[in-house]
């Protein structure tokens, strides 16, 4: 088993049936490249059967009575963390203690069908991240837990870009999608998601960036062609940031308008209470009355 880890997120991908110095993506979106780490000899201070810490000199562990040796052949196994040489069936590495747990890599995604012309789209990389693109149309499919991690990327693309003076900055137009269109002759495609095939939702980013996108809440999103552009421009514009101070603004105002609406309603309660109750001893009086013109005409 050759291991390799992520640096951001540690997870652990067993590389030996890989092509070496060929590059896959981690499951949190870094690069990684499957060639295993060099090994070293390092003193043992760790259990490899559970990891529990070792005493210097001792030749069992002592919580769990497996035999401690050093590690000092070219075949064993390494640790992708420290480098520590262990032998090839171990749990834990000797030296830093870490599990070796590696998580299976799918190097192979299946290729969808574009949910615009209907013909199979193609896996590429976008700034480190896989997603789905249309040959024809140019649009773009990225799975649910890829989109908003491909926003973030492209913003800051964009971003360094326009630092090193590298071209045109990206479209930062927004607004209404179809401002000075006809809205009753405008026409808008809904589109099927192209794992589950079912319609998506048109949905406009963030609230108020004008840029509609088709979201599947299961599966994915997918942007025409323009779309992952004037997202990121309508965040470098800053008006990002803008819906976002109005959002929270409106979440309060409704905050507030929820609790008056409790108030008043509380308020009226209380009143129906009062007014139900002088009804009350208003009845017991007229009652209390007709009772003793009774009684005085019985004397009469």
């Amino acid at each position: 088993m050759k291991l390799v880890a992520c640096p951001d997120c540690h997870a652990q991908y067993d590389v030996s049936s890989m092509v070496p110095d060929s590059d896959f993506d981690c499951r949190c979106g870094t690069a990684l490249v499957a060639t295993p780490p060099v090994g070293v000899d390092a003193p043992v201070q760790r259990c490899s059967s559970c990891g529990a810490v070792a005493i210097e000199g001792a030749d069992f562990c002592a919580y769990c009575g497996s035999g401690i040796v050093p590690v000092d052949h070219v075949g064993s196994l390494i640790c992708p963390e420290c480098m520590a040489r262990n032998v090839d069936d171990a749990r834990f590495c000797l030296a830093c203690g870490v599990a070796f747990a590696p998580s299976t890599h799918e190097s192979q995604v299946s290729e969808l069908q574009c949910p615009c012309c209907e013909t199979l789209m193609f896996v590429r990389e976008v700034a480190g991240l896989l997603v789905q693109e249309c040959a024809k149309c140019r649009g773009l499919w990225a799975e649910t837990d890829v989109f908003e991690s491909l926003v973030q990327r492209a913003t800051t693309a964009a971003i360094e870009r326009n630092a090193q003076g590298g071209g045109d900055g990206p479209r930062l137009e927004g607004g209404n999608p179809f401002e000075g269109v006809d809205p009753f002759n405008a026409r808008i495609d809904y589109r099927r998601c192209p794992s589950c095939d079912s319609m998506m939702a048109r949905r406009n980013y963030q609230k108020r960036s004008g840029v509609i996108v088709d979201q599947c809440r299961t599966h994915g999103t997918w942007l025409d062609a323009d779309e992952l552009e004037r997202i990121a421009g309508f965040i470098l514009s800053g008006r990002a940031a803008d819906a976002a101070r109005i959002e929270v603004q409106l979440k309060e105002e409704e905050r507030r308008r929820a609790a008056r609406s409790a108030m008043h309603v509380a308020s009226q309660v209380r009143v129906e209470a009062g007014e139900s109750l002088f009804s009350t001893n208003r009845s017991d009086k007229s009652t209390a009355e007709s009772v003793l013109g009774f009684l005085i005409s019985l004397l009469d």
